[in-house]
């Protein structure tokens, strides 16, 4: 009991100070222009600071949306390791920063996309995709949630035993493997719901509430996987509205 109370506490304590540092960002692109050290970047000019702080910004945020629906692989982890005689109590964070090396190295994919989407006027200063693009979004993160891809690595996320199973290894390496593996099934099935972010907004702090939840659902309810159809469904709904009525 002492030792769950231990990694639940940690990955509070670290999923709070990401989203106290996102509640403390500016949410709009005036503010943001006149933040200290936070200024979003304009289309064309950007700079590597610019590049740097963008990262920073995702890297964050993808720790503050995942880490909460990736806390029972991780208990689950450290009950396996305990039953192994492992040290379960460093290889749990080794485990847990194995994950969090797949969603920064996401993170650095999605500063690229944001490059060059402003570079190309295709999402504004606030962060936020045109009509068009922000429909078509919609209808692909709605079609990809229908999909066999999303479904596979949808279960692989909600069945801590089947994944321990067949990806065990022992160490301190094994555990950042492991971690790095479960991260990139979770990238799988989570991906187009964080190109979600662009169609109401990047900083729109509700709006990534909303997607937290959803995927937090989506992988510790018993019905993960209606959900994630019932939400497809939805989606490629809104998305054909936005297009038709831009």
């Amino acid at each position: 009991m002492r030792d769950r109370l231990l990694i639940w506490g940690g990955l509070g304590a670290i999923t709070l100070l990401a989203w106290v540092y996102l509640a403390r960002m500016p949410m709009s692109s005036e503010s943001a222009m006149d933040a200290m050290g936070m200024a979003m970047p304009m289309a064309h000019r950007w700079t590597a600071g610019d590049m740097w702080l963008v990262f920073l910004m995702w890297a964050v945020m993808m720790v503050a949306m995942m880490l909460p629906s990736a806390g029972p692989m991780v208990l689950m982890y450290a009950r396996v390791a305990t039953g192994r005689g492992s040290a379960a109590r460093l290889n749990v964070w080794l485990f847990a920063f194995g994950y969090v090396i797949v969603w920064t190295l996401f993170s650095a994919l999605a500063t690229i996309v944001q490059n060059a989407l402003q570079s190309a006027s295709l999402v504004s200063d606030g962060l936020r995709a045109t009509p068009l693009l922000g429909g078509l979004i919609l209808i692909a993160a709605g079609v990809y949630q229908l999909t066999p891809l999303k479904t596979a690595c949808l279960t692989h996320c909600r069945s801590p035993i089947g994944f321990f199973a067949t990806e065990w290894r022992d160490g301190a390496v094994g555990a950042v493997v492991m971690g790095i593996r479960h991260g990139a099934f979770c990238v799988g099935c989570c991906w187009m719901l964080m190109l979600l972010l662009f169609v109401a907004g990047v900083m729109n702090l509700l709006w990534i509430a909303a997607l937290s939840v959803l995927v937090l659902v989506e992988k510790v309810s018993g019905y993960g996987r209606p959900i994630a159809t019932v939400a497809g469904a939805g989606l490629i709904a809104s998305g054909l509205l936005l297009v038709a009525f831009r």
